[in-house]
């Protein structure tokens, strides 16, 4: 057991922290129809406001709401002078997305500078669990993860707004019909979306390089999570990353990196050629 513990909480913490990431992925594309390429720099976002607020001496438990506020105000930003225009233009959507990336990254270097920076971590102390040593901070993050999906899922799942959020992403046009404002429920989950990335890249800053193209690190493997997880429920982020991030982890501690991407690449193919609509569309068949 004692050996198996680590791979297991790294699994869970990879897992947990990509969740956060794809959850956001999959209701701005399940409901407004957009393939955000820069989601990624909305985890640069946050992890970039960790770094600024603790150069002002902040405490870091108080920049996790900040960095989320930060977020999904660029977010919302975001949505009214861009993609407010563009909504019913998928690839157009593409295209002003990747540019929006690539203007974000190049803002940052011209700010920061494009060399990596280091966040110190609030906890530093090991903490033992399942009696072996392990990151204190870590379990933090998987603490507090678990925290923003829960109240996530019960947003989406337990409320009047997650009810007309789920009826617009299961049929527009009827969701219309019967009164439901989509463009106010399009705005708002534009935003909820980036403020979820922006947490993750908060709460992963103390473990990563700060740096411009950290974002890409999680975009990836979170638009894999949405596409094996299926992106016509929420719950598909759930499914979705626990294969992506249990199956990474496991395979790159055998082998390397490399090789883990390249086999969590061919599962995702093989799920997706198997389960067009993915997991969560098997699920509900």
């Amino acid at each position: 057991m004692q050996q198996f513990a680590p791979l297991a909480l790294d699994a869970l913490n990879y897992t947990s922290v990509l969740l956060l990431v794809s959850i956001g992925l999959i209701i701005v594309f399940g409901l407004m129809g957009v393939i955000n390429l820069a989601h990624g720099e909305f985890f640069l976002i946050g992890a970039y406001s960790v770094l600024v607020a603790q150069g002002f001496g902040l405490p870091f438990w108080i920049v996790l709401p900040i960095a989320f506020m930060i977020t999904v105000t660029v977010g919302l930003c975001v949505d009214a002078c861009i993609l407010r225009f563009i909504y019913h233009r998928p690839i157009d959507t593409i295209l002003a997305t990747w540019g929006l990336s690539l203007a974000i990254k190049q803002l940052m270097i011209i700010i920061f500078g494009p060399g990596a920076q280091q966040v110190s971590a609030p906890i530093t102390e090991p903490a033992v669990i399942f009696g072996v040593t392990y990151s204190s901070y870590r379990i933090v993050i998987m603490l507090i993860t678990g925290a923003i999906t829960v109240a996530t899922l019960s947003l989406l799942y337990l409320t009047r707004f997650g009810l007309a959020a789920r009826a617009a992403m299961a049929n527009r046009q009827m969701a219309q019909c019967l009164g439901i404002n989509t463009r106010l429920l399009d705005r708002t989950t534009f935003g909820l979306g980036a403020g979820l990335a922006g947490v993750a890249g908060a709460v992963m800053a103390p473990l990563m390089s700060v740096d411009p193209q950290m974002g890409l690190s999680f975009l990836i493997p979170a638009f894999l999570a949405v596409l094996v997880g299926g992106a016509g429920s929420p719950l598909g982020a759930l499914y979705g990353s626990a294969v992506i991030g249990t199956s990474n982890t496991v395979i790159a501690s055998w082998w390397t990196p490399v090789i883990a991407q390249i086999i969590v690449f061919s599962l995702a193919i093989v799920i997706i050629r198997t389960l067009p609509a993915g997991i969560s569309g098997f699920r509900r068949s």
